[in-house]
């Protein structure tokens, strides 16, 4: 890989892996962040990780600029060697597809999409080659997916396929961006997959919605109690596709403080994924329903 260095005015360093995400430019950029932050290089006031990037946030009058450049260079030799083995947590999430409430709302926002006269599912299953919105619900939903990154908005995870790239969902985003998208929507654009944490603006192509919350300020939300924002950066997501009738218990469980997804804790090591990504896919959704 290639890394880019490129300051953003005064205060900003941002550190690019690579310019397509992958598992391995994430790893990269994870090992180099971490040890951006555990080295305590004086001046360093925050650092943001991003999908195959990250940004170092730096006070000018602490540390002249080529001294944070050389010394986050110096990091970078470090990283090449750091093993790519992640202590992380899989996580099921129940997704009602094809639901009334992102129907209504593509169907409002036709005229800025690709294919106005169909869905978003009908759309991204015709592109990706399947015979029908059911197959590829069943790929959407089959594989699990890596989160590469958690905010742009608050909470809102940014999702990688584990699969071959041959294999990826890949949809472009609307043609113009929608005024409204429902909270909790499960959506797709590029090569990434997402949940809309709050209700609000979007683009993403819109498959389903979950009723599994992933952001509560109020932190009143029983796995919410802890912490606001669920998801965090090298997460798994196993989606679980459920109809009306799931829907609405599990819409009823989250309100009577009762709805307890499944997450187990799991080691990720990359080199064995990349040798086996089915067999390993297969190991992980076995540990997360206890096999």
């Amino acid at each position: 890989m290639s890394i880019r260095y490129t300051f953003g005015g005064d205060e900003h360093l941002f550190v690019e892996c690579s310019e397509e995400m992958s598992l391995e430019a994430f790893f990269k950029s994870l090992s180099m962040a971490k040890g951006v932050r555990e080295s305590g290089i004086k001046g360093v006031t925050e650092i943001c990780p991003a999908n195959a990037s990250f940004q170092v946030k730096f006070d000018p009058d602490l540390i002249h600029p080529d001294d944070i450049l050389r010394e986050v260079k110096a990091i970078e030799g470090a990283a090449e060697k750091a093993e790519p083995v992640l202590k992380t947590r899989i996580v099921e999430i129940p997704v009602f597809y094809n639901d009334p409430w992102t129907h209504e709302t593509l169907m409002r926002f036709r005229e800025r999409h690709q294919e106005p006269s169909g869905t978003d599912l009908d759309y991204a299953a015709r592109i990706n080659g399947y015979g029908s919105v059911e197959d590829f619900v069943g790929a959407h939903s089959g594989s699990p997916w890596f989160v590469s990154m958690v905010g742009f908005v608050a909470g809102l995870p940014f999702m990688y396929q584990m699969v071959e790239r041959k294999r990826q969902i890949q949809v472009p985003k609307y043609l113009r961006p929608r005024t409204d998208t429902p909270r909790l929507t499960v959506g797709h654009g590029g090569c990434f997959g997402c949940i809309y944490s709050v209700r609000g603006a979007g683009g993403y192509q819109m498959f389903g919605i979950t009723p599994m919350p992933i952001f509560d300020p109020a932190q009143t939300t029983s796995y919410l109690r802890d912490f606001m924002v669920f998801f965090r950066p090298g997460d798994i997501v196993k989606f679980k596709p459920i109809d009306r009738d799931a829907y609405d218990q599990a819409v009823e469980d989250v309100d009577r403080g009762r709805f307890a997804p499944p997450i187990r804790e799991v080691r990720f090591d990359l080199r064995d994924f990349q040798k086996d990504i089915d067999g390993t896919n297969a190991t992980l959704e076995g540990m997360l329903h206890g096999h």
